[in-house]
């Protein structure tokens, strides 16, 4: 993967690199780029001396776009697809663009017959989110000159297929190291589908924090399921109710991890006293729940927002810069974690 930085010289900033070079949202630099009013202006006056230093210009649009684009989710029911949904539409609204929805239902991959009705329909450009087409449905897009971007790819895809997604290794990393800063030892992992790939990135950024800090990886709190609550407490109370249960969770989305503390509350473990949780993607109901879940903020909004500025640039006929970008993830520490009763931090 390609971040937005290492990808750009000096001379070819992209809103991207100037959103992670001024610290501020992919959204915000799009805001001032356009004029918009509600940005503080001390981190205006940022982003414009970011932008001028980079000479940064808007890509000249060499036609105005009509039609609409597709929006297509490998599940559509959570608030994580509200966010991507949000981000799309910050982009494609102000350019007048429509976008339709459909849901795969849990697949995927697109069914032929979906594909047969999106040929027919001709958009703009379609947007899969932890879906993607098969090679031959690929080749079938091409040939249409239908443009396509993966957010958040479910499987490795070769480098000409155009993708936005953020640092899932580093997520798992992220929210290892803390807990095991915190003095955690036996750390329990409930990720995603086995088959996706962020699901075993983020575990695979357990392992690995594991391995920095000398700490041996228990093979039966290493568990996967779907990313949403039901899992999340099924997997809780088998770890909780064991004979030599975990001092911490960690969870591959804050739907598991809501299921995790409906578990502890069954179960009557104080939360984060007898068991710390942490959770990722930072939806909005992390901070609401209680206690507020410390957990991994995954820009989903700005993905998309990147996604869908690069499938409008592609069915302008623009070439993009760039056709792979992950985007920072950041740990928010709230009040779901501590360092365990038995246990002083490392």
């Amino acid at each position: 993967m390609t971040s937005p930085s290492s990808a750009q010289g000096p001379h070819r900033a992209t809103i991207a690199s100037i959103a992670e070079e001024t610290g501020v949202s992919v959204t915000t630099v799009s805001k001032v780029l356009n004029g918009r009013p509600d940005v503080a202006p001390a981190t205006r006056e940022r982003v414009e001396a970011c932008l001028a230093r980079h000479k940064y210009r808007p890509r000249v649009r060499r036609r105005p776009l009509k039609g609409q684009i597709d929006l297509v989710f490998h599940q559509l029911n959570s608030v994580w697809s509200m966010e991507i949904i949000r981000g799309v539409d910050s982009v494609a609204s102000p350019a007048g663009i429509e976008v339709a929805l459909s849901q795969l239902e849990g697949a995927h991959r697109p069914p032929e017959e979906w594909l047969d009705g999106l040929l027919d329909r001709r958009p703009l450009g379609v947007l899969f989110v932890l879906c993607g087409p098969s090679q031959s449905q690929q080749r079938r897009l091409r040939r249409q000159r239908i443009p396509f971007v993966v957010v958040d790819s479910d499987t490795v895809t070769p480098a000409s297929v155009p993708m936005v997604g953020s640092n899932n290794w580093n997520g798992g990393l992220l929210a290892t190291r803390h807990l095991l800063e915190l003095g955690h030892r036996r750390i329990a992992v409930v990720s995603g589908p086995k088959d996706v790939l962020c699901s075993r990135a983020r575990v695979a950024g357990f392992r690995v924090a594991h391995d920095e800090a000398g700490v041996a990886v228990d093979p039966g709190l290493v568990r996967y399921g779907n990313f949403y609550v039901d899992a999340g407490f099924e997997h809780g109370m088998d770890l909780l109710t064991g004979a030599a249960r975990p001092t911490a969770i960690f969870a591959g989305s804050d739907l598991q991890a809501l299921g995790v503390l409906r578990a502890a509350r069954r179960l009557g473990l104080d939360v984060p006293g007898e068991l710390s949780v942490v959770g990722y993607d930072d939806v909005p109901a992390a901070a609401w729940v209680e206690p507020a879940l410390t957990t991994v903020h995954q820009p989903l909004s700005d993905m998309a927002v990147v996604a869908t500025q690069m499938l409008l640039d592609l069915a302008r006929g623009t070439e993009v810069t760039t056709s792979r970008i992950d985007l920072a993830n950041e740990l928010v520490v709230r009040d779901s974690t501590a360092p365990p009763v038995s246990s002083s931090p490392a």
